[in-house]
């Protein structure tokens, strides 16, 4: 067997499968888990004839691994990727490569980032989406790291990756702790995909009376057009699934408590950190965290009362259904604004040079949030790469425009039966904000400089002015008359 040129550590789902999309595509790779009996049940069982060599010490591994060593780690994040570094990385020499393919938080790739370059040792952070069918077949991956090794691992990268018409889905994001950064906001755009669709199920389950396998059928036509995309597909089939045990559709025995891994919240972490809204994703956020109150949302739900909820039926129904549609569609143009509007702010702030419409590119295929959509996105900031929001491009414009009134329509009609749809809402609310020429922001300027003095700027002069609001002059129809006066030193919150 060939010597190999690459290594994995970490053979869990993720880890064994992606080792198998390398030797499948002919290069010869090195797996080593740090659970011995692990690795000897991948080697029995998948192995067989392809170019995997096993190691079953650390030691091993590297000396089996032809230098220049590149070895991709595939744990864990956060402390089991830090170990596995203490253990590795005393065995490596200058010039070999480390890829922590894992979902690590980006700014502990920055960490690690710049802790290893003065070894010698290249040290990239990539992201790996499309789960556990996307590792085996051709994931997207995004890698970040110093551009002049990444020739190294572009061949391999690019022969693994998803394949779309327009190449590889795959390509260098940046510098330092870039990929891992794109991953997480790709993460992000997932949960707010994610929840637009289940308040999409939602709305028509309680406002029109369908059944799951329904719903799943009208889901399965959305995907035929437009709103084709990986999770409405999927949605479709979870919906259409029926329990073998009880006969109902799968849907309906789940536990409605959702879980989250830690990526969509620090994406809502960073967007407040940069000041970039994304109120999509933190609907997103807070619609799972709220779902896991479960105990407690059966005890309001005895008390609490909303309004009566009626069935629509016939052409109401129908009407609804078409505007759901729009509805769900135009949220999502709202939510990729944010993310990506997020990934160019972080750009511009971290020095990672992102290049926005190849990003687009490269979810187009392997990556859970692949949709149709994307080739609108890429060709939009392919058009104009400083386009500061997707709102402002002509043909999303026209888009959101066609389907404003159903988008409406949904929304209203969610908050009059007292269906719960904060995803759509946020959506809406974002697009009507960013469309606001005046927003009241200019009443919370004027409260913080009456109880903090934090001061304020005026429309029709510049400079920092503060007022004397408790000393006013009374006028004849009893306003308060008050005085800017140009500010001295001042600060804010």
């Amino acid at each position: 067997m060939a010597t190999p040129g690459i290594g994995l550590i970490g053979l869990a789902v993720m880890g064994e499968n992606l080792a198998l999309n390398i030797a499948n595509h002919g290069f010869p790779i090195a797996v080593y888990n740090r659970t011995r009996a692990v690795t000897e049940q991948y080697v029995a069982h998948r192995t067989a004839g392809k170019p995997v060599t096993p190691a079953y010490t650390l030691e091993e591994f590297v000396r089996t691994i032809a230098r220049p060593r590149s070895i991709a780690i595939m744990v864990q994040a956060g402390k089991p990727v830090d170990s596995v570094l203490d253990q590795l990385l005393p065995l490596l020499g200058p010039d070999d490569l480390v890829m922590d393919c894992g979902n690590s938080y980006f700014e502990d790739t920055a960490r690690r980032s710049a802790a290893i370059a003065p070894t010698g040792i290249h040290y990239f952070g990539v992201g790996v989406s499309g789960g556990e069918e996307g590792a085996l077949n051709g994931p997207s991956i995004m890698p970040g790291g110093p551009e002049a090794a990444y020739p190294r691992i572009a061949g391999v990268l690019g022969a693994i990756a998803a394949k779309v018409p327009d190449g590889p889905c795959v390509a260098y994001m940046g510098t330092g702790a870039a990929g891992h950064y794109v991953k997480m906001i790709h993460n992000g755009i997932e949960y707010g995909d994610m929840q637009l669709i289940v308040e999409a199920y939602d709305i028509l389950s309680h406002a029109c009376g369908f059944s799951a396998i329904e719903i799943g059928a009208i889901f399965a036509e959305w995907n035929r057009g437009e709103l084709d995309s990986y999770l409405v597909e999927i949605s479709a089939a979870v919906l259409q699934s029926v329990d073998r045990d009880t006969g109902r559709p799968i849907v309906d025995v789940i536990l409605d408590r959702a879980g989250q891994k830690g990526t969509g919240r620090w994406t809502g972490q960073d967007g407040l950190e940069l000041g970039v809204p994304i109120p999509t994703i933190e609907a997103a956020l807070w619609g799972r965290n709220i779902s896991a109150l479960k105990a407690e949302r059966l005890a309001a739900a005895k008390v609490l009362k909303g309004p009566r909820q009626s069935r629509l039926r016939g052409a109401s129904a129908e009407r609804l259904v078409a505007a759901v549609r729009q509805a769900l569609y135009a949220s999502k143009i709202a939510s990729y604004a944010q993310g990506m509007s997020l990934l160019a702010t972080a750009s511009a702030e971290r020095g990672y040079s992102l290049n926005l419409p190849e990003i687009a590119r490269i979810w187009k295929g392997g990556c859970i949030i692949r949709a149709r959509l994307l080739n609108e996105i890429q060709a939009a900031f392919t058009r104009d790469p400083r386009l500061p929001n997707l709102l402002l491009d002509a043909d999303f414009r026209a888009a959101i425009n066609e389907r404003q009134a159903g988008w409406r329509h949904t929304v209203r009609t969610a908050i009059g039966l007292g269906i719960p749809c904060p995803a759509f809402g946020s959506s809406l609310a974002y697009f009507d904000s960013y469309r606001a020429a005046r927003l009241p922001a200019n009443l919370i300027q004027g409260q913080r400089d009456y109880f903090g003095a934090h001061t304020y700027e005026r429309v029709d002069r510049n400079g920092a002015f503060h007022t004397e609001w408790l000393v006013p002059e009374a006028s004849a129809n009893g306003a308060r008359i008050v005085t800017s006066q140009p500010a001295g030193r001042g600060g804010g919150h």
